[in-house]
């Protein structure tokens, strides 16, 4: 190899593709961006918010009643979900006249949960139906729970299609804010 060659390699070559390790180690471990595609968040999230979620969170800490989730779909494997996460394992949730109810008492005061209306939908949201979090899942919610498809349709989240923590609304720049 000619002393050009080396040249091109070492300059251009080498730091693209160091460029493009980094890049899909980062994309796979540690933060990924996301489209917002439907209103079921409305209006935590809308339709063309780019978010970034943060995939390395869940290894150092537990999920949080009220986090905004990315999972993978129960029932497509091949797309994304975000939602908001209701149930924790081994809890008994209610739907009750808009309002969630946890072991029987309700959302906490101050909590999203409490701000939000529920509407009862689905095998696993019905008026007066309790239901039990199984050990191994989480029960989700949209925000805008009259056109959002989640659990209360497909039934319990399994832990292991957890993806990440959304975290940053980053674009449109007029809804830069953090994800509460």
């Amino acid at each position: 190899m000619n002393n050009k060659m080396r040249y091109l390699m070492k300059e251009w070559v080498e730091p693209i593709v160091i460029a493009i390790v980094l890049a899909l180690i980062i994309r796979t471990f540690v933060v990924q961006a996301f489209k917002i595609p439907t209103g079921s968040m409305r209006t935590t999230l809308i339709e063309g918010d780019r978010i970034l979620v943060c995939k390395f969170i869940y290894k150092f800490t537990q999920p949080k009643r009220g986090d905004v989730i990315v999972f993978i779909s129960p029932e497509d494997k091949k797309k994304d979900f975000i939602k908001r996460l209701v149930g924790l394992p081994n809890e008994n949730i209610q739907i009750s006249n808009g309002a969630i109810l946890i072991n029987n008492n309700p959302a906490e005061e101050g909590s999203i949960l409490k701000k939000q209306h529920y509407y009862n939908r689905g095998d696993f949201g019905m008026e007066g139906q309790s239901i039990t979090v199984p050990d191994d899942a989480y029960y989700v919610l949209g925000d805008n729970s009259i056109s959002s498809r989640d659990s209360r349709y497909w039934g319990f989240m399994p832990k292991k299609f957890l993806l990440g923590k959304a975290f940053l609304i980053y674009w449109p720049p007029n809804r830069i804010r953090v994800i509460k």
